[in-house]
């Protein structure tokens, strides 16, 4: 006799999947302890359906339930899951990628650089054809509280990691991080509630530049993107449409890497 299972269509099972994907998604953003209204609403559905497919997900240890409250959140086999999909995700390719199209939205040559040994460093550059050339290349190293790129790791990264770097900046900047409303802590701070850093002429006399950062699905940054470019051609307003262009980016790079949507 056939069961309701092999009585089902393909599209029929395609939809399953994709309604319990839509669960799934709802307990990732809701975080732990979500109620079957709050799940429902974020899914898109009547709570109903969405209880049978979470007891579903309850027998596969896709979720959990407490036992006292009834709440629901991720369970041990999404966990695995989650993380084997971490373990796998090219964090430069993955915005390499996407580096090709900012350029051509702003118009300005940009770059990709990460945390390493030295402290930030280009990984990617996708230069504007045209524009005026700046010296910029894979594998260098930017100063870490004398460049838009390295301002922007600083201001997300720990005293810890940035300590084995700060030796190679001036001493009036280091004396400034241990002080208090100094304009370097003061940027610092801008750039964490901003998420975003625009500077003229720090690094370069005659170049502006642009820095948001990526960040993981641990929300620590992974990585920074920055637009640069000449003085006259370059719009340095923290609010203009290109500061906005490159905040949108780091979002969508820092989805990209499994980073919660913010």
């Amino acid at each position: 006799m056939a069961t309701n299972e092999t009585r089902k269509t393909p599209r029929t099972r395609v939809q399953s999947a994709e309604t319990g994907a839509e669960i799934l998604k709802a307990l990732a953003s809701l975080g732990p302890s979500a109620s079957l209204t709050n799940i429902s609403e974020v899914a898109g559905m009547v709570p109903a359906k969405a209880h049978r497919y979470l007891q579903a997900m309850i027998a596969s240890g896709l979720a959990t339930q407490e036992k006292q409250s009834g709440r629901y959140a991720l369970g041990p086999a999404a966990v695995a899951i989650g993380l084997a999909a971490l373990a796998h995700i090219d964090v430069v390719g993955n915005i390499s990628d996407m580096l090709p199209d900012l350029r051509d939205e702003t118009g300005h040559t940009c770059f990709v650089a990460v945390w390493a040994n030295h402290g930030p460093t280009v990984v990617r550059v996708v230069e504007m054809v045209g524009e005026v050339t700046v010296l910029t290349r894979a594998g260098a190293t930017m100063p870490l509280l004398r460049s838009a790129t390295g301002l922007t790791f600083a201001a997300h990264l720990g005293a810890a990691d940035q300590a084995p770097v700060l030796a190679a900046e001036p001493d009036d900047l280091q004396a400034q991080l241990h002080e208090a409303g100094s304009p370097l802590n003061a940027r610092l701070a801008a750039a964490r509630e901003h998420g975003i850093v625009v500077i003229e002429g720090l690094m370069v006399p005659g170049i502006a530049a642009t820095a948001v950062p990526v960040f993981d699905a641990r929300r620590q940054i992974a990585a920074v993107v920055t637009a640069i470019g000449p003085f006259n051609s370059f719009d340095s307003k923290p609010d203009g449409p290109l500061a906005q262009q490159l905040k949108a980016f780091g979002k969508r790079a820092s989805q990209r890497l499994g980073a919660p949507m913010f």
